[in-house]
């Protein structure tokens, strides 16, 4: 088992950055395929990046595909989400989340453990 806890949310306008924090204990991060995922409300959970295990293969939505990149720390045992030219849309909670499965990076159901949200506002 492993506890997940977020941290870095804000609020910025248009265009801006931020960089969320995604801190591991319990387990090393490095056993588990993590995770970004992000919520607003009236909508599903949507996937944002992913990084297996090895940390060689990521995955990332178009919709944040070359403004999001995540990375991973593991001597820290946290993985990073830097999202940059951020939009309003991209307004929302994000998750961090850990699955001991080998598949499914973008669904939300195949992951086992999940961090409590950090709050992501993007003004016009």
């Amino acid at each position: 088992q492993v506890q997940l806890v977020e941290s870095g949310g804000g609020s910025v306008q248009a265009g801006g950055s931020l960089r969320l924090s995604c801190t591991a204990s319990g387990r090393t991060v490095s056993a588990y395929v993590v995770g970004w995922f992000r919520q607003a409300p009236g909508k599903e959970r949507e996937f944002v990046a992913g990084i297996q295990r090895s940390g060689l293969i990521i995955r990332y939505p178009d919709s944040v595909k070359n403004r999001f990149t995540i990375s991973r720390e593991t001597a820290k045992n946290t993985v990073y989400l830097q999202m940059n030219s951020l939009r309003p849309e991209d307004t929302a909670v994000y998750y961090c989340a850990a699955s001991s499965r080998g598949t499914g990076f973008d669904t939300p159901g195949r992951y086992d453990y999940w961090g409590q949200g950090t709050q992501v506002t993007v003004s016009s």
